[in-house]
């Protein structure tokens, strides 16, 4: 299959994309890596009037770093990030997850905002970046706004941009030095999209013990405080012994009703405890 016939535009800025896509006598689709997109338009999934290439924009490959967080991009691609062009605030969290993104080939094109725009299950973005509290910079006709990552992903594959919104730049917040980390993706192979994700963020300075399960058939399971995952007494670095009945339970309650792929998902969340350090 190949694409319907469809005009190209390449704006030069954040403004001149805004005035295409709040136009509402088209179908307008925004390419950015086009890793998720290319397929769709070959399988005929989406069919545009116009495509809208961001990627020449130089505002949506910023990169800013502040004494609390770094503010990324939304065309910053995920090989910048593995290979460092993006300073890293986050102890080796980030490159290590853009790391385990897809093939590098898919890497050198994927982008950042894209993927959080789309918003698969699947994406290691998503829950990620949600277990890190991360906040999205968004802009469209009426200005600019700020939301967290877990009030704009709404859905399989939905996200809360009004029409003629766009994703600018994600908002990634600054771990401190005795903050823990554990990410952990389950897949068949290498490269394949992802049967269950978890992610553990314990950051005791900011007051922070937050665990996410994605890979879900909805909205990534988001868990504020994860010391409900734990029985028995913390020691030192510990935060006591993981308790998979409660984790089961989690999911369970979350619509996750199938043995098998409740049990995945308890894995991935062990995994990413251990890889944290915290059991």
């Amino acid at each position: 299959m190949k694409p319907t016939r469809f005009e190209y535009e390449r704006p030069a800025d954040v403004a001149g994309v805004i005035a295409l896509i709040r136009r509402e006598d088209i179908a307008i689709k925004i390419l950015a890596g086009g890793q998720s997109l290319g397929p769709m338009l070959n399988l005929r999934l989406v069919q545009p009037d116009v495509l809208v290439d961001i990627t020449g924009i130089p505002e949506l490959k910023r990169v800013e770093e502040t004494a609390d967080a770094i503010v990324v991009g939304a065309c910053v691609t995920h090989a910048d990030i593995e290979d460092g062009r993006v300073p890293d605030v986050t102890g080796g969290a980030l490159p290590a997850v853009a790391r385990g993104i897809a093939y590098r080939a898919v890497r050198n094109r994927g982008t950042l905002g894209g993927s959080l725009s789309h918003a698969d299950p699947a994406a290691d973005w998503v829950a990620s970046l949600t277990a890190m509290g991360a906040t999205l910079m968004i802009r469209g006709p009426s200005g600019a706004r700020t939301l967290a990552i877990g009030e704009f992903v709404t859905g399989v594959f939905e996200v809360a941009l009004a029409p003629g919104e766009i994703l600018e730049a994600v908002r990634i917040p600054r771990l401190s030095r005795s903050a823990r980390w554990g990410f952990c993706k389950i897949c068949r192979k290498t490269g394949e999209l992802a049967q269950a994700i978890a992610a553990v963020l314990h950051d005791p300075e900011r007051s922070v013990f937050r665990a996410v399960i994605g890979a879900t058939e909805s909205m990534p399971v988001v868990i504020p405080d994860a010391t409900s995952l734990f029985s028995g007494k913390p020691s030192g670095s510990a935060a006591g012994v993981f308790d998979s009945g409660a984790a089961r339970g989690v999911l369970q309650a979350s619509g996750m009703t199938d043995s098998i792929d409740n049990q995945i998902h308890v894995v991935a969340l062990r995994r990413a405890i251990e890889r944290a350090g915290l059991v």
